[in-house]
């Protein structure tokens, strides 16, 4: 991040190094309000902020898959944060400043498909968290929800995908979305690379044709925002 490197955890079931002293309850407290069993609060690069409104079914069954995965010894590594951000005594006033917990609701006024992409996208999906820019605490800009940010993680940048024509993603189609979340490609031509291949390739490319056209409808439906992003290493 640009304050810092934050280095993720081991969420294996080691009872010593990862979470298999865990109960389902301290998982999906971590999960909702980002807070540790011992009670201590959880850096926001943890995107609880987003995996708050995941449905209390999928939060258990997130938690039996993990429970089965194979027992890993490796011990966390301590993050490299300037000061003030690597605090953690600052958390608190941080979540009550920018974090709502708390499952998200459906919008009765919109149909079943829209509001299943919506939980995807701000849900487990966690799009903002890479394609919004932040301020200078860290939290995620309500003005540019996914309109793109140069400084994403791993110092990459994350393009608009809300549907302005010109800095967004405005000309593509439904099935252009649906196609560059199964196979990395763009409508023109080129193909993504860096963490959203990642994503994509360990991730969407594996959800329901049905998710991912639920996916492309919401996005499509958004304010479209004029933002342009600086282009940083792909």
């Amino acid at each position: 991040m640009p304050f810092g490197t934050f280095y993720s955890t081991n969420i294996t079931p080691d009872r010593e190094t990862g979470i298999g002293a865990w109960s389902e309850q301290d998982f999906v407290r971590s999960m909702r309000e980002g807070v540790a069993p011992d009670g201590s609060n959880y850096f926001p690069v943890f995107p609880y902020t987003s995996f708050t409104r995941m449905s209390d079914g999928d939060l258990s069954d997130l938690w039996t898959y993990l429970s089965a995965q194979p027992a890993v010894a490796r011990a966390n590594r301590r993050h490299e944060v300037r000061a003030p951000y690597g605090w953690r005594v600052l958390l608190p006033v941080w979540k009550w400043m920018y974090f709502r917990s708390g499952p998200s609701r459906p919008d009765p006024a919109r149909p079943a498909q829209w509001n299943r992409g919506a939980y995807l996208v701000r849900g487990p999906g966690h799009c903002a968290e890479c394609h919004t820019p932040r301020n200078r605490f860290g939290a995620m800009r309500e003005d540019l929800q996914l309109a793109g940010a140069a400084d994403g993680p791993e110092g990459e940048s994350a393009p608009n995908i809300t549907p302005d024509l010109e800095t967004g993603i405005g000309e593509w189609r439904a099935q252009d979305i649906v196609w560059l979340l199964q196979t990395g490609a763009k409508p023109d031509g080129d193909s993504v690379q860096g963490l959203m291949a990642e994503e994509i390739e360990l991730g969407y490319e594996h959800l329901a044709p049905a998710d991912l056209e639920s996916i492309a409808i919401y996005l499509r439906s958004l304010p479209p925002i004029h933002h342009q992003v600086e282009k940083k290493k792909q």
